[in-house]
């Protein structure tokens, strides 16, 4: 269904300005046919001999006056809150951008934000552990005539051999230690 509410405020407006019209002309030929003096008096305040087209129309402008003043008034409150929140939401986006920068340099991620903060490197000394190598990936399967995968025997790999000694610990100057199992490490 489609939203109603935008037709609705341009009918509104459309109407205002119709009436405003109308009101308009109303009051031309009212003033153009009522110029007789007449005497207006209210508590204590008289007027005396002003025209009577001015009775029903300076109020009335003074109302249309007064309320197009408040409505100037209030849009330029609108507006001046309007900037405020904006400048703010640049702010926001901004810290959003530094922390995104710092979380990804953090993370060691690529750079996404485009602010470029400066890198560091981690260096350390690690001797390498002789190993036994790394078995290959078995190869993929041969098809026989009949379209089928031929079956090759299966091989199992053995484990490598656990050797006796603890895992690799980091010394304070960054080189690697193995200690043999049984020994415990000297306290320092």
């Amino acid at each position: 269904m489609p939203d109603l509410s935008h037709l609705w405020q341009r009918f509104l407006l459309a109407s205002a300005l119709i009436f405003g019209l109308l009101l308009g002309v109303a009051t031309t030929v009212f003033g153009y046919s009522n110029t007789a003096p007449v005497n207006v008096g209210w508590s204590i305040f008289h007027l005396d001999g002003i025209p009577l087209w001015t009775v029903p129309v300076v109020p009335m402008a003074v109302v249309l006056v007064a309320g197009t003043l408040y409505h100037w008034f209030n849009s330029l409150h609108h507006f001046t809150e309007h900037m405020r929140h904006r400048r703010r939401v640049h702010e926001l986006e901004t810290e959003l951008t530094k922390l995104h920068a710092h979380m990804d340099q953090l993370l060691e991620m690529p750079e996404q934000s485009g602010v470029r903060l400066p890198a560091t490197t981690v260096t350390a000394d690690i001797t390498p552990i002789e190993s036994e190598p790394v078995p290959a990936l078995p190869q993929p399967a041969v098809l026989n005539g009949d379209g089928k995968a031929e079956k090759k025997p299966r091989k199992r790999v053995a484990p490598p051999a656990l050797a006796d000694t603890e895992p690799v610990a980091l010394a304070a100057d960054g080189t690697a230690e193995v200690e043999p199992r049984g020994e415990l490490p000297a306290e320092a």
